[in-house]
């Protein structure tokens, strides 16, 4: 199937277009920051942090919260109540940062590790537990918290987020000038989906239909034990010229900074400028899954150096090095942190076993009567069992 090259793809678009485009790989400056490691602001020619110090203290709830609910799970996986877990630690203000940029209407494709993106979309954690513990049968409805279900298959949700991206435009809710209306997609991966077949057909079909799309890779620098210098002989987000559309990227430690280019990449996509390709430069600081063991293949100095760019740590900093919190809001924060553990350890325990039949529930708006016959044929497959066990009675 071929694809047609609009004119528009080469538009990156007015000021924003000139922010995001050829200057960052041509000597412009490479990596965008706003606040250090030490917890001191900083200031960037093209991108700027616009809310104020209440929402930064958000921003660290949020990311203590989000870093608890992976504590949590991981230690739930090695009791025993989960099958497994992706953990998500070092990579908290990538997740925020770009969450908290979305609009209510815009939609979130992620991968397997987007917690913290899922709980700025208000989904309860124990829903994802309930996927990883094998009671869930993925049958949410994505249209609580525009949050799609969680993908297995490395890379295919991106293109799952431009074909529903070019469903919005032809819905007509992109470049209405209506904030409130214009609406956008964000598909979430990591670096090694980066090299996968499916990646780079996205970002075809994206520049080739100008969709409303942000494609946000979070490259934690390991594909489970493969480093990024194994996988692209270039920056990532330098790729992304050679499809049609800018690229930038961001200190994925800093939570101000993963706020303000996420919020100017989907302002592109609203107005109608096209895709945007996004790379937050971060560390994973756990394991691939809790089935993974990263001391195999990576050394432990180089954790010690990611640990000194704790995202949570430099928020931490800031806020109180300006005397902006006393004790007691870390305090209260942790109080917090205490009852979504405890929360998450009862509810993980407590979730039931789904209904066989309940798969069919989920797979069409409408069913349909194929798919009808099929449940109806399995019900009479299940209960074929009852009646053996009544008759062994």
């Amino acid at each position: 199937m071929g694809v047609q090259v609009t004119e528009s793809n080469t538009d990156f678009g007015p000021d924003l277009g000139e922010v995001f485009g050829p200057s960052h790989a041509d000597g412009g400056p490479e990596l965008v920051q706003l606040l250090t490691p030490e917890g001191e602001r900083v200031e960037h020619p093209d991108f700027s942090f616009d809310l104020d110090d209440e929402a930064i203290k958000g921003f660290y709830r949020d990311m203590v919260l989000t870093r608890r609910i992976d504590t949590e799970a991981t230690a739930l996986q090695r009791h025993g109540e989960l099958g497994i877990w992706a953990q998500l630690l070092g990579q908290e203000a990538a997740q925020i940062g770009s969450g908290r940029a979305l609009a209510p209407q815009d939609f979130v494709f992620p991968t397997y590790r987007e917690h913290g993106v899922a709980w700025c979309r208000d989904v309860d954690p124990l829903r994802l537990l309930g996927l990883f513990r094998g009671v869930d049968q993925g049958g949410w409805d994505p249209n609580d918290g525009n949050f799609g279900l969680y993908t297995i298959v490395i890379g295919a949700q991106t293109l799952h987020a431009v074909g529903y991206a070019m469903g919005m435009q032809r819905d007509g809710v992109v470049g209405t000038g209506d904030p409130e209306r214009d609406a956008a997609v964000v598909a979430y991966f990591g670096d090694g989906a980066s090299s996968q077949g499916d990646v780079n057909e996205s970002f075809i079909f994206a520049a080739s239909y100008n969709a409303p799309v942000v494609f946000f890779c979070q490259n934690n620098q390991w594909a489970i034990s493969e480093p990024i210098e194994r996988q692209s002989r270039i920056p990532l987000y330098q790729r992304a010229l050679g499809f049609g559309f800018p690229g930038v990227r961001v200190d994925g430690n800093d939570v101000l900074a993963c706020y303000a280019v996420t919020k100017a990449a989907l302002q592109r996509a609203h107005e109608g400028s096209g895709p945007t390709f996004v790379e937050a430069y971060t560390y994973r600081m756990g394991a691939h899954t809790t089935t993974d063991d990263p001391t195999r293949y990576r050394l432990s100095e180089d954790l010690e150096h990611w640990k000194l760019k704790d995202p949570i740590a430099r928020v931490h900093a800031y806020l109180t090095r300006n005397g902006l919190v006393d004790e007691a809001f870390f305090a209260e924060v942790e109080e917090e942190a205490e009852r979504l553990g405890e929360h998450l350890r009862a509810g993980c325990k407590a979730l039931p076993e789904p209904d066989p039949l309940s798969i069919f529930d989920h797979v069409y708006v409408d069913q349909t009567p194929e798919l009808a016959a099929q449940k109806e044929g399995f019900a009479a497959y299940l209960a074929s069992f009852e009646g053996h066990k009544e008759g062994a009675r």
